[in-house]
């Protein structure tokens, strides 16, 4: 057969795990690793599932599920080692260990599966044992051996691996445990949703049993309920499927005895279901104070924990590892096991506290955000790629989604700053974020040809236009009462005029695409800073001044606008010229912030005027620059707010800045355009996948839940404020790859249709 018949397949990841329907943590852990997986890297590999059930537990399973292993049934797991083993597909084989799971089969049959599956195989354990027996040692011991990789959720069960079961240090992996990325709506808004208005909130969740010592928090409440009457507890979740075959609905009928024993009818309310994912996030989001009140102390982890602190509860619990770990220095509070009176003065001491619970819960988000299940995913690719280096991962897009810049934005205009993604409104308004954003939401409506975008163009332009200073130049700081600020006074405001007029000319650029009437109101306002651009001297300001008048006369001639445009590119010229050496082709002895908008820049004066000269130096800084700020491994390192990049010596590191990697992004797409240059285009892909967590975390910086995008990327983590310079910075580089994609398919359907053409003629 010719290889050009032969069906190439991604490589595929086989998930043996417990799974939907099939109600347990593990189940819904494996599902939404499967989807983080799936959402992230679909490009890079398949994924499908093994699911685990017994004799009698049977289910109906989604498409992805391929096999179904009965764990109670030694002849099945033959069948499957042949399975796995005989299909080429099948490049990595991922397991979920519960000891529960394979309960019913020989030590020697399971070890006998592992050890047949001639496939890299990692396992994952949820639970890690401290001081384990002989006997409990030698099984686990037994199961690393048989896989390639360890994976566990925290440093502690790491930490026993090691010391406790001699597994080699090399051979684990850290990858915590997911967590969701919620909207955060807002207490009041979700409280009012389901009926709790004007009611404090405690709340547990997760499947029933006895050891998660619910009755801890009932004999708790009475001394909560005469210092708060209005205080409610939700129990969220119906009985563990196991525990309901072997006990029946024991314990929550002893729960619910005790409730009525202490009274407690009006304070506790009992959600007995098991609660599809938006729900349980919205429960938790309305949750003021989480409990966690579990009695093994040898618990590994959590996945309800996780969650909570992810939603923004402030965090009671019990001390398990996983909740030390999280909750040190300031994150929550730990009590003892099944103390009561510790509870219920824990709980008193942080509804009296407000300014207490909101430090908490700001720790707590900025401890938990690493484990998004995007974050997550990513951890676990890596893993993937270790094992296979024919792996290649290539980031998933994600949605263009505008919800955070709309929220970010008042009849008047972009708000500046947000405390984690909602809008600080305190923080007022910039010209500065204006000034971008209109730039964004036009490419946006350029790209969609979005109605409603014209609403956003619109108060966009007018904060611009409120600004505008009688002698053509702009203020920048506004405040929420529509004031100009002091501020004004204070700081050099060219680069902020600079962006304005970079901007407006943009808008006029898509004259054929916009209203008239905004592109007037636009034209208007550009024109009367004529005579105030020639005194710009910043450079960044002349740059973004001089994109802003390519713009303008990419729409209309105007012999006043080109005179500018080389008064400016003339200058940058000198510079270069006056900085520019063997081995540092630049325009200034230090790279500082918004390095790409130079060499843009010139770029963009060499289009508008055909002087090549602008266009050489153009393109000799801008790969020097490129030099500077990629590596060898294609990984995104970004000249940062930690200290500028002075000429002969090395750049400063972390602090990296969501906005210099979209300018740089922009530039590489014009550059790309110009010189068609397939490594400009390669770069784009590179730099925009440092949103998508090819950076040196490894973590997310854009979040896909509300649209927002980090403020920024230190050493050890992210800066979870969703601010409007960031969003709107992430933004204008989502667009910028969605228009060279565009770009490319229009490239490649008029290369076909001139094929066609040239087969005619010849036939």
């Amino acid at each position: 057969m010719s290889n050009n018949n032969i069906k190439k397949y991604k490589p595929e990841i086989l998930l043996i795990s417990s799974y939907p329907p099939r109600e347990c943590g593990i189940a819904t852990f494996s599902d939404d690793l499967r989807k983080a997986l799936h959402n992230k890297f679909s490009q890079s590999f398949s994924t499908s599932v093994c699911a685990l059930e017994t004799a009698d537990e049977k289910h109906a399973y989604p498409a992805e599920v391929r096999y179904v292993l009965d764990t109670s049934n030694v002849q099945e797991y033959q069948v499957m080692i042949d399975a796995i083993n005989s299909d080429d597909r099948i490049k990595i084989v991922l397991l979920q260990h519960e000891f529960g799971f394979f309960e019913t089969m020989p030590e020697r049959d399971f070890l006998h599966f592992l050890n047949s599956i001639k496939k890299p195989l990692i396992v994952t354990f949820h639970t890690v044992l401290s001081r384990p027996n002989d006997a409990l040692k030698k099984k686990v011991s037994d199961i690393t051996k048989a896989c390639d990789s360890v994976v566990v959720m925290t440093k502690n069960s790491a930490e026993i691996l090691e010391n406790e079961y001699d597994v080699p240090s090399e051979k684990t992996w850290i990858i915590a445990h997911g967590i969701h990325l919620v909207p955060h709506l807002g207490r009041t808004l979700l409280k009012k949703k389901y009926g709790l208005n004007g009611r404090k909130v405690l709340s547990t969740f997760g499947l029933i049993s006895s050891g998660k010592s619910i009755e801890t928090t009932l004999d708790a409440l009475p001394g909560i309920v005469a210092d708060h009457p209005t205080i409610i507890f939700l129990i969220i979740g119906k009985t563990h499927p196991s525990v309901v075959k072997h006990e029946g609905e024991q314990y929550r009928r002893m729960l619910e005895a005790k409730v009525a024993d202490l009274s407690l009818e009006n304070n506790v309310k009992f959600i007995n279901a098991y609660l599809p994912l938006q729900e349980l996030l919205e429960y938790l989001q309305l949750t003021d104070i989480y409990l966690f009140t579990s009695k093994d102390p040898h618990q590994a982890v959590s996945g309800t924990f996780s969650y909570a602190v992810s939603c923004a509860c402030a965090i009671i619990s019990t001390p398990i590892p996983h909740a030390k770990e999280l909750l040190r220095d300031d994150a929550g509070i730990l009590i003892d096991f099944q103390n009561s009176s510790q509870l219920t003065a824990a709980v008193n001491h942080l509804l009296d506290d407000k300014p207490l619970r909101k430090r908490l819960i700001s720790n707590g988000l900025q401890r938990v955000i690493f484990a998004a299940w995007e974050n997550t995913a990513i951890a676990y690719a890596m893993l993937f790629k270790n094992l296979d280096a024919d792996i290649v991962l290539r980031y998933g897009l994600p949605e263009i989604h505008l919800g955070h810049i709309k929220k970010m934005t008042t009849h008047f205009g972009m708000i500046q700053f947000s405390k984690i993604n909602h809008p600080d409104n305190d923080s007022g308004y910039t010209i500065d974020d204006n000034a971008r954003a209109m730039v964004a939401v036009c490419m946006h409506q350029e790209i969609f040809n979005g109605k409603k975008d014209l609403n956003y163009i619109q108060t966009y332009l007018n904060f611009i236009e409120h600004c505008l200073q009688p002698d053509g130049h702009f203020l920048n700081y506004v405040n929420i009462e529509k004031a100009f600020t002091t501020q004004n006074k204070e700081v050099n405001l060219d680069d902020a005029n600079g962006r304005t007029i970079w901007s407006l000319g943009l808008l006029i650029s898509k004259h054929n695409t916009l209203p008239k009437y905004l592109v007037q109101q636009a034209k208007t306002i550009l024109e009367q800073t004529f005579t105030h651009i020639e005194t710009i001297h910043s450079p960044r300001a002349m740059a973004f001044a001089i994109k802003g008048l390519h713009y303008y006369l990419s729409a209309m001639p105007s012999p006043q606008a080109e005179h500018l445009v080389k008064t400016l590119a003339n200058r940058l010229v000198q510079m270069y010229r006056h900085e520019a050496e063997s081995g540092w082709y630049w325009f200034e002895s230090y790279l500082t912030y918004g390095n790409s908008i130079l060499p843009e820049a010139l770029l963009c004066a060499w289009l508008s005027t055909g002087n090549y000269v602008y266009r050489d130096i153009a393109h000799e800084s801008f790969d020097f620059l490129l030099k500077q700020t990629f590596t060898e491994a294609g990984i995104k390192v970004v000249p940062n707010n930690n200290g500028w990049m002075q000429k002969g010596q090395e750049k400063a590191e972390y602090g990296e800045q969501p906005i210099d990697v979209a300018y740089t992004i922009l530039a590489l797409q014009l550059f790309y355009e110009v010189f068609n240059d397939e490594s400009y285009k390669d770069k784009m892909e590179t730099a925009f996948n440092w949103f998508l967590g090819q950076n040196h975390l490894d973590q997310i910086i854009y979040n896909p839940c509300t649209g927002g995008c980090y403020d920024g990327l230190e050493e050890m983590q992210v800066n979870m404020n969703q601010g409007a310079e960031s969003t709107v910075s992430y933004l204008m580089a989502r667009l910028a790859i969605q228009k060279s994609l565009e770009n490319q398919k229009r490239r490649s359907i008029l290369l076909g249709l001139k094929r066609m053409r040239k087969s005619r003629i010849w036939n």
